[in-house]
């Protein structure tokens, strides 16, 4: 009687790392953020980044209007820009009408930036996901996209809690800028006297926590859309020098 032939064995299924909690994606992203990109795969959850980086932007304005004040910060804004020839033109009366309004404005869309976050990130999200999804042909969602580009702004966290501290420690009022308010760039250190907004704007772009992002969110798009890690950093560093340039474009 012929023996019954033997099946070959099933391979054993590959075993898939344990679901991280909010927490520690958090922390994962700044000593092993493979980790928590790879798990946005799971879930493309992005509320506790926001909630944290939300906190830290309300902290900042907190800062800001406590110990500079907005209507300072407006002037400051005026007086170097092209309005400022005209502005000093005007009666003292429309002078001191412009600053209320403008810093109004100002200290309203401070208090909401845990509200415009959401709309910057979005913003920012769009040309990235297109990339790699279009271009590059990732297998990536837009969820996950959304969630890398929060979770790789974490590291702005800690610029904003660095600017909040040199706030309350006694920083010059008037020449405190909101566009550049902490250290960590070349363009901080350009003399606005001397130097254009553009070329100190863009001399911005070389920014310790920036550069930063810039590395996490490649990876995190590296992780998520399985492209290789050098090609998605080099991707986001280019948008983000397209963005810089543009900007550093609208300021001149």
């Amino acid at each position: 009687m012929a023996a019954a032939p033997v099946l070959p064995a099933s391979p054993a299924p590959t075993p898939q790392p344990a679901p991280l909690s909010q927490g520690a994606r958090i922390i994962n992203t700044f000593i092993a953020p493979s980790k928590t990109f790879t798990d946005l795969r799971r879930s493309a959850s992005w509320w506790a980044p926001w909630i944290l980086i939300a906190l830290t932007a309300l902290l900042m304005a907190y800062a800001m209007g406590k110990q500079v004040g907005f209507e300072q910060i407006s002037k400051s804004q005026i007086e170097h820009s092209k309005r400022a020839d005209q502005f000093d033109k005007l009666p003292a009366d429309q002078q001191a009408a412009q600053l209320r309004i403008t810093s109004k404005i100002m200290a309203g869309a401070s208090y909401l930036g845990p509200v415009l976050l959401l709309l910057y990130c979005l913003i920012a999200t769009v040309p990235l996901w297109v990339t790699f999804k279009v271009v590059l042909g990732a297998e990536t969602s837009f969820g996950q996209a959304f969630a890398t580009v929060m979770y790789g702004w974490l590291p702005g966290m800690l610029g904003a809690i660095l600017a909040a501290v040199a706030l309350f420690a006694g920083v010059n009022p008037e020449g405190f800028d909101i566009n550049n308010p902490v250290g960590t760039n070349v363009g901080y250190y350009l003399d606005p006297e001397t130097v254009g907004r553009f070329v100190r704007t863009a001399a911005s772009a070389l920014d310790v926590f920036s550069i930063w992002t810039v590395i996490l969110v490649g990876i995190g798009f590296s992780c998520t859309s399985k492209v290789k890690r050098s090609t998605a950093i080099i991707v986001v560093a280019a948008w983000y020098l397209v963005f810089k340039l543009v900007t550093a474009a609208l300021n001149a």
